[in-house]
């Protein structure tokens, strides 16, 4: 848009040039055939037949010396090309130079220097403006990298808020075991004796209803011990640290998509199949890779654990009481685990439907 109305003035200048020609036709057809030059080179802007334009042009001067007061359009023209002296044709001029009067001459000169200003000018203004869209890039990239810093930072703080989490539901669970877990059993214990030795008929219903009071807080206590110390089970960790300890026979590449929240009896069954699936791994596979992937669908969880193993090793491991262990575990939270040699090696499939 800017170039446009920069031509425009200096098509005016151009237009004055004109003006002082006294056959009245000639410059109006040297003005439209400026003006649809121009027009063309904006059209085919950057290409090859822009500047065959600009050059037939100019060297159209030679000819028809009344083009050189539009020579201003071409030479900005040209400029904005970066090609300036596809101009230099119109030195030809000069061989009929004295059909034209000093002040079109003077007018012309005028008006190339103010074509040559007018580019300067537009040019210094991309280039800033150049310059600022590169710096609104790399603003804007900053800020990506920044918030893309800021997320890492505040999902590994929420992983180590979760982590202290955990530890500390373990520890409580810990401290109700050994504290209140062993009061409540001596209390018992101390009931049962009372009942064994009381020989007094009206204590004994009292008593009974003691013990029973007692057998239901130590249930009671029992299963919230059992509960918080599921909740504190980190499953994937547990996996991983599991695979460190195989780490130096086995590389193990661990795929766990599930979130956080399952249930305490799955996790248990989960890690059990997959500490009794290594140790089978160590004792029987002769191979140098594991794979294990955990995830989480809408309406069950699915455990995969193959390893790269020949297939005598394969058939090896299906013997003995560690997979009628495992498909013990499996069946206990209602899954279903099925074992078979693929690729040579040895391959443990479970899913396990979530609850209501």
């Amino acid at each position: 848009m800017h170039r446009l109305v920069e031509k425009f003035a200096i098509l005016l200048i151009c237009i004055t040039a004109f003006a002082q020609q006294d056959d009245p036709a000639a410059p109006v057809i040297a003005l439209l055939i400026s003006a649809a030059a121009s027009a063309a080179v904006q059209i085919f802007f950057g290409k090859l037949a822009a500047w065959i334009i600009i050059a037939v042009f100019s060297g159209a001067c030679g000819a028809m010396p009344l083009l050189f007061c539009a020579l201003p359009l071409m030479l900005y023209d040209a400029l904005c090309e970066k090609k300036w002296w596809l101009v230099a044709p119109a030195v030809s001029v000069i061989t009929d130079i004295g059909s034209l009067r000093p002040a079109q001459l003077m007018t012309a000169f005028v008006g190339m220097a103010v074509a040559i200003i007018l580019y300067l000018r537009i040019s210094q203004l991309e280039n800033t403006v150049g310059a600022l869209r590169s710096l609104r890039d790399e603003i804007t990239g900053k800020n990506m990298q920044l918030n893309e810093q800021n997320l890492r930072l505040a999902a590994a703080q929420d992983n180590e808020v979760h982590i202290a989490t955990l530890k500390e539901r373990n520890r409580i669970a810990r401290e109700i075991h050994d504290n209140v877990g062993h009061l409540l059993t001596r209390s018992i214990l101390q009931t049962g004796a009372l009942q064994i030795i009381n020989k007094d008929e009206a204590l004994k219903e009292p008593l009974s209803e003691l013990k029973n009071t007692l057998d239901g807080a130590m249930t009671s206590i029992r299963a919230s011990v059992h509960d918080l110390h599921d909740d504190s089970i980190d499953l994937k960790r547990t996996i991983r640290e599991m695979t460190d300890g195989v780490g130096g026979r086995f590389s193990v590449n661990m795929n766990f998509d599930a979130g956080e929240h399952i249930p305490g009896e799955i996790k248990l069954c989960v890690a059990g199949i997959v500490r009794e699936s290594l140790s089978n791994a160590v004792k029987h596979s002769n191979g140098d890779r594991i794979e294990i992937a955990f995830r989480e669908h809408p309406a069950f969880y699915q455990l995969l654990i193959q390893d790269n193993g020949t297939e005598d090793a394969a058939q090896e491991n299906t013997r003995g009481i560690g997979l009628k262990n495992m498909q013990d575990r499996a069946e206990s939270v209602g899954g279903r685990i099925n074992f078979s040699r693929e690729n040579g090696g040895f391959r443990i499939f479970m899913t396990i439907p979530k609850g209501e």
